[in-house]
């Protein structure tokens, strides 16, 4: 089985004893060593990749290069405005020719080519896509793709919180707050990255003080089943907001309420802490930073991630302002006996929004 292999070191040959690999790789210099199945010297086929959301759907034609990929036309689409990912992509193609691949990364599970969309009422099957469309149409969880994406990522996208250890090796994690909570992981096989989808932002959500418990009781009210999506993600910062005002009675200014019914709570709520407008914004936001913070190093500690932790996402970029490293790193390694390895471990803010979209094209280029 071909494969590509990208590492952070240039040399010319690479001599790798798995039966997975052979020694023919293209090598770029890359942040993360990622192995792919089915690269094929000379393939150059441009591929259409998507990343789609519960808000938006990013779709773009990329080239490949030697050492990168080309955006050829790229454009955004609002989830809520379309019935059918059909109808998106050939508006999408207009009067061109669709690629001989498309890779759409999708948040939720992908079972068989299936999937249902997990923030938006879609049910989607990659085969009858395919036939609609005449072409081969592939699905990847969306943060299993921001994983892959990891590839073309460059050092000043990146913006750490914490240095860690560069000489510890080891798994890689992600956590991506956005519409809903993402997690994902990377295998480290001694030589190179194998990204893996998980669902992790869907396991149920554990409390650590007595607000924790407060918070948790009044959630359960309006949810059977309480997950850490529920408080680390858009809807999280807006539930949070709501508790600390409609259980816990802090006041919301009359200009703030105003800001609330006619835009998004959550970049509202956010927007607000930052600029330290409003004391109920900035009490909502601490507890954000905590919970995401309490969860990261809770998916460190189960992979065992001691290559390095990744927030990615559409919130962390945006709330960087909030994430200060002192504050971070004394509620990331928090976690008593585990405390050294949370220490040892990078972490780093993925700037780039375009990183999971970037990995469905990898995907789509040299794993299908």
């Amino acid at each position: 089985m071909a494969a590509l292999v990208f590492h952070g070191i240039l040399r010319s040959t690479v001599n790798l004893l798995s039966p997975l690999y052979i020694s023919t790789c293209l090598i770029v210099d890359m942040l993360v060593p990622i192995a792919f199945k089915n690269y094929k010297p000379g393939k150059r086929e441009i591929v259409l990749a998507g990343d789609l959301g519960g808000t938006k759907i990013n779709i773009a034609l990329y080239q490949p290069g030697e050492n990168s990929f080309s955006v050829l036309r790229q454009q955004s689409f609002h989830s809520k405005d379309y019935t059918s990912l059909t109808d998106v992509i050939k508006q999408f193609a207009g009067n061109d020719k669709i690629p001989g691949t498309i890779c759409i990364a999708v948040a939720g599970p992908v079972i068989d080519g299936k999937v249902k969309i997990t923030n938006l009422p879609w049910e989607l099957d990659s085969s009858k896509i395919s036939n609609e469309l005449n072409t081969q149409v592939v699905f990847i969880n969306d943060l299993e793709a921001n994983a892959f994406g990891l590839a073309a990522l460059k050092k000043d996208e990146l913006f750490n919180l914490c240095e860690g250890s560069e000489e510890q090796k080891g798994n890689i994690g992600i956590i991506a707050p956005g519409t809903g909570l993402g997690e994902a992981g990377l295998y480290w096989d001694g030589r190179y990255y194998h990204p893996f989808a998980t669902e992790g932002g869907h396991s149920a959500f554990a409390s650590r003080t007595a607000l924790d418990v407060e918070l948790y009781n009044w959630l359960s009210k309006q949810y059977k089943y309480i997950c850490w999506e529920h408080v680390v993600s858009g809807m999280g910062i807006h539930n949070i907001f709501r508790f600390l005002t409609e259980e816990k009675k802090n006041e919301i200014p009359g200009w703030l309420e105003k800001e609330l019914e006619t835009e998004d709570p959550s970049a509202v709520i956010s927007e607000n802490a930052i600029a330290g407008k409003s004391e109920v914004c900035v009490q909502a936001m601490e507890l954000f930073v905590r919970y995401l913070a309490t969860e990261s190093s809770s998916l460190v500690l189960k992979y065992k991630a001691t290559g390095g932790l990744f927030l990615s996402g559409g919130i962390p970029p945006k709330i960087l302002p909030l994430l200060q490293k002192e504050k971070w790193q004394q509620l990331f390694f928090e976690s008593d006996r585990m405390e050294k390895l949370l220490q040892q471990t990078p972490v780093n803010v993925i700037l780039n929004e375009k990183t999971p979209l970037l990995g469905a094209a990898y995907y789509g280029a040299y794993n299908v």
